[in-house]
């Protein structure tokens, strides 16, 4: 049935086409019309008719059919719309409109009821309270450590033992219970005597100690017991003008002593209170009837804050001398308030130092205790500028240490540093190299100053003590060099100049103005080293007169220099041997006046540690 209804409207195309072509041939050479515009009509609804045709029976009778209705239209068509060719009558063929939809392709989904939704951990934030370094310079790397030879085996004891010229004995023996984070316990012996070339040039130091420090969770608890014994004679005089009698006693000191300490232990927090306390004291005595005891309690506590920290240090220092003129009590007490800063490049310490005398002679002090350090290269040079003062107690003990050969009945009367005023440079030249050097100022009243004692009729060839009654000022500077290269090699040099200025003396007796120490140790191959020391001493002057001729004037102690060595060679992990040499020049250097040290001398031995 679709094809039918193809056809049929094929069919009307093709009469619509040809009809129009077939008039305009037929008019052909005549005038043409004059066109006038064709009126519409009225537009009317489109009506719909249903025609039923009939199909044609063949192609035939449908081509007739369009020839029949082009030659009607021919003869029917008259004026202007036959003239045109259009037909007068519109035919509209219509039929229904079935649409006909696919099948709809429906979607199906079901839902995914799985939670995938990824899990996101609650974050928190911390700031960190640490400056931002902006440092960009080199850091030196840390010192690596050592290891361990894996063939040592651990030794706790050591002794050595040695015989020389001069009829020289020496001993060392150290003990200690071994490898123990928490307890240590220890002791020592040491022996050393020699007899010199000159009458009673005899002398001799014995020293014996145990000691033990126990470690804790909070606080360190260490404590020593020591004895120390020196003896020797009084062999000095002069040798242009020998006495006629001489009094060559045996002198000997006898000290002993004992301390002990709590600190608390260091723990890398902020804001940490430390503190520690300690005790000591010690009971000295000499051949004749000089006594000193001694008992000092000191401590301090500190908080630290940030950047800075303050703290009271204090202590209470109580002595006595006796001897067969007198029997003082002498003693001290101390307080020294502070408050320190420290930053990177900085480092500041303000206090004040309250010192009360009392005993025999009774004084209040205050005095300034004051430091400060700028670093003006990092990590290599540091200046600094201090600023102090206190009380020196005249002591029997530190005398006689100073100067074995003092009489009896020493003067005692403390000494005063009203302001010491110092500033310096320290700090590393290069990795290994460290250097300081500082110039000073100090105000001092009573220097005590030794000075000889000497009845040459008599014999009497000893020291007594002098003091400088007024205020005495030294001038001068001291510097310190020291250069680790590496472990087998360290070289380091002191040097100290001073100038001074007396109040009520002449000179500074028996004080040189220029001392100079240097020396050197060198490693060769783990068994073998190598040392050795320099000392340089500048004159001194004595005021015992000497007269020459007519002119009677103070006596001059000479300049000297003192060189020694050693070689020490370990055989095995146990033994080994050394030979020291002392006054290697055999120079005739008098430390105190008609008292010459003693000459060229060598010792050796063996040492043994298990």
């Amino acid at each position: 049935m679709k094809f039918k209804y193809i056809y049929a409207l094929l069919t009307l195309v093709l009469a619509l086409y040809f009809v129009p072509a077939t008039a305009q041939t037929k008019h052909k050479g005549k005038k043409p019309v004059a066109k006038t515009a064709a009126k519409k009509p009225p537009l009317k609804p489109p009506v719909k008719k249903t025609v039923k045709a009939a199909p044609p029976k063949s192609s035939t009778s449908l081509s007739d059919a369009v020839a029949k209705a082009a030659a009607d239209t021919t003869k029917k068509g008259k004026g202007n719309d036959a003239v045109q060719g259009n037909l007068s009558e519109e035919i509209v063929v219509t039929t229904a409109y079935k649409p006909v939809l696919a099948d709809a392709v429906k979607i199906r989904r079901n839902p995914d009821l799985e939670d995938k939704t990824p899990f996101k951990a609650p974050l928190v934030y911390i700031p960190i309270d640490k400056r931002l370094e902006l440092n960009t310079s080199i850091k030196p790397l840390d010192a690596m450590k050592r290891p361990a030879e894996q063939d040592s085996v651990p030794t706790n004891n050591y002794v050595k033992v040695g015989l020389g010229s001069l009829k020289t004995t020496y001993g060392e023996a150290y003990f200690a219970n071994g490898r123990d984070n928490a307890l240590q316990v220890g002791g020592y012996l040491k022996h050393f005597a020699q007899n010199g070339n000159l009458y009673k040039q005899n002398s001799a130091k014995e020293e014996a100690g145990i000691f033990g420090k126990s470690i804790g969770e909070l606080n360190n608890i260490s404590g020593r017991i020591t004895y120390d014994y020196n003896s020797n004679y009084f062999y000095g005089f002069s040798q242009f003008n020998p006495p006629v009698t001489t009094r060559d006693d045996k002198q000997h000191f006898s000290t002993i002593g004992a301390e002990g300490e709590l600190a608390k232990n260091y723990r890398d927090i902020e804001n940490d209170f430390t503190y520690a306390l300690k005790l000591k004291g010690y009971i000295f005595s000499n051949a004749y009837q000089a006594r000193e005891s001694n008992l000092v309690l000191s401590g301090f506590f500190n908080q630290t804050i940030k950047q800075f920290y303050a703290g009271l240090a204090a202590s209470l220092d109580l002595s006595t001398q006796k001897d067969s003129d007198y029997s003082y009590n002498n003693s001290l007490i101390r307080l020294n308030p502070y408050i320190k800063f420290q930053g990177d490049n900085y480092k500041i310490d303000a206090g004040v130092n309250i010192v009360d005398q009392f005993g025999f002679n009774s004084a209040f002090y205050i005095f300034p205790s004051a430091r400060a350090e700028l670093q003006v290269i990092p990590k290599y040079v540091r200046i600094f500028v201090e600023a102090k003062g206190d009380v020196n107690k005249s002591s029997l003990h530190d005398f006689a240490m100073a100067n074995p050969f003092i009489g009896q009945n020493i003067d005692i009367k403390n000494s005063v540093d009203q302001l010491d005023i110092a500033a310096g440079i320290k700090g590393t030249l290069a990795p290994g190299f460290g250097f300081k050097f500082t110039v000073f100022r100090s105000e001092i009243k009573n220097m005590p100053l030794f000075v000889s004692d000497f009845n040459l009729a008599t014999g009497y060839n000893r020291f007594k003590v002098i003091y400088d009654g007024g205020r005495s000022r030294v001038n001068g500077l001291n510097g310190e060099l020291d250069y680790k290269a590496s472990e087998d090699v360290d070289v380091f040099a002191r040097i100290e100049f001073k100038d001074y200025q007396m109040a009520t003396v002449a000179e500074p007796w028996n004080l040189p103005k220029l001392v100079f120490k240097g020396g050197t140790v060198f490693k060769i191959d783990n068994k073998i080293s190598i040392s050795g020391t320099v000392t340089y001493r500048g004159g001194v002057m004595d005021p015992l007169p000497l007269t020459v001729g007519t002119v009677t004037r103070p006596i001059s102690i000479d300049a000297f220099v003192d060189l020694s060595g050693a070689v020490d060679y370990k055989i095995n992990n146990r033994f080994s041997v050394f030979v020291h040499v002392n006054n290697i020049l055999n120079a005739n250097s008098q430390r105190w006046l008609y008292y010459p040290d003693y000459g060229f001398n060598i010792f050796g031995g063996v040492g043994y540690t298990f």
